[in-house]
């Protein structure tokens, strides 16, 4: 088989849905649209030949005015039956900050997304729990965003009574 072997089979099932995809040093990853849905990447988990049975890690990037997109959600599978990973990228913009949940799919995208939630801003549609988990709930704004001022002075939480 090629390099592009996963590649090349979500762009045979879901080309419609590929923005972009590249093979650098083993590592395959894909870009899709942001409506890809729970569908793909239940191929993803599914499909035989692929199997990426186990979500690594789901994290996001700001590329604030780098790219077209200003985010981008990034899932990092591993396929425990043919010892490969894969990287999906879905885009996400400013003006429409959300992305489809994969927590029905995977229970460890809870704390995932919620993670990014807190930090970068972007919500998960359907979400069963989207609430902050390392910051408190009264915190502004979202600090790993490349536009949040090193110095805010945020509310303080006064001792318990």
């Amino acid at each position: 088989m090629s390099d592009t072997k996963f590649i090349d089979l979500i762009k045979s099932k879901h080309g419609d849905l590929v923005l972009d995809s590249h093979n650098f040093r083993g590592d395959q990853t894909v870009t899709v649209k942001k409506d890809c849905g729970n569908e793909f990447f239940k191929f993803l988990r599914d499909e035989p030949e692929l199997s990426f049975n186990f979500l690594m890690d789901i994290t996001a990037v700001d590329y604030m005015s780098k790219k077209s997109e200003r985010f981008e959600v990034v899932y990092h599978f591993y396929s425990q039956k043919h010892n490969d990973r894969l990287r999906v990228k879905i885009p996400v913009s400013m003006k429409d900050c959300i992305a489809d949940t994969v927590t029905p799919l995977w229970k460890t995208a809870n704390w995932y997304e919620r993670e990014i939630w807190d930090m970068y801003g972007i919500k998960f549609r359907n979400h069963p729990d989207l609430k902050r988990i390392l910051l408190y709930e009264e915190f502004k704004g979202h600090p790993l965003r490349k536009d949040y001022p090193v110095n805010k002075r945020q509310p303080l939480i006064g001792p318990l009574n």
